[in-house]
């Protein structure tokens, strides 16, 4: 077994490399200092996510991917406005937050399987409608030539000092109030509004009898 001297040489070797002062008492031998620590590290054993499809992949918050459950059996939120939002939280930007989708690039995406099937489509004055009230919602936000931002809180396509950055910089803009986006959310409470399943058929405004 080695010398309390020879643990101690090891220690003050080690204590260098780490960063770290290790207090070192003089060798009154004479024996020769440990000159060096050769350290080796096992590969890492973690592999990449197996995800289908080529877009890669975003975090959500199990909170908001709940929530959007509920308030869809609900009837809270309508199934256009789903359907616009999940469509747009697929198709960021990687680290921005951000989707560069028009209201018409929108509307044809979530056209794509219904023309193939020849059934019933959205129409943009629909998707328009959703967008507006997901904006009300907090969910998303318009960033400025036909650019949508979303609540990187809820849905993000990027690493967390990615999604931090973003995240300080929505923040800074709303003044950090509390109140705004990104941190209030809605819609408030789990009142019923009309599902609007029939895509591109008005719905008729609340107290007016529906016929046909």
């Amino acid at each position: 077994m080695g010398s309390d001297a020879e643990y101690g040489d090891i220690l003050a070797v080690l204590g260098q490399q780490l960063g770290e002062q290790v207090a070192q008492a003089a060798d009154p031998g004479g024996r020769r200092r440990l000159k060096g620590v050769h350290l080796e590290y096992a590969a890492d054993p973690r592999s990449v996510h197996d995800m289908a499809g080529g877009s890669g992949y975003s975090l959500a918050s199990n909170w908001f991917t709940q929530l959007l459950a509920q308030l869809a059996v609900a009837n809270s939120i309508t199934k256009s406005q789903l359907c616009v939002f999940l469509f747009v939280a697929g198709g960021q930007v990687p680290g921005t937050g951000i989707t560069q989708y028009t209201q018409q690039e929108i509307t044809d995406g979530l056209n794509k399987i219904a023309a193939q099937k020849g059934g019933k489509m959205i129409t943009r004055s629909t998707v328009n409608r959703a967008v507006q009230a997901l904006c009300g919602y907090n969910w998303v936000e318009k960033a400025g030539n036909g650019r949508i931002q979303i609540n990187v809180r809820l849905w993000f396509q990027g690493n967390s000092t990615a999604q931090q950055e973003v995240l300080a910089e929505i923040a800074e803009k709303h003044g950090n109030d509390p109140e705004s986006f990104p941190y209030a959310l809605g819609p408030e409470g789990a009142h019923q509004e009309q599902l609007d399943l029939d895509f591109g058929v008005e719905v008729p405004a609340p107290g007016r009898r529906r016929t046909g």
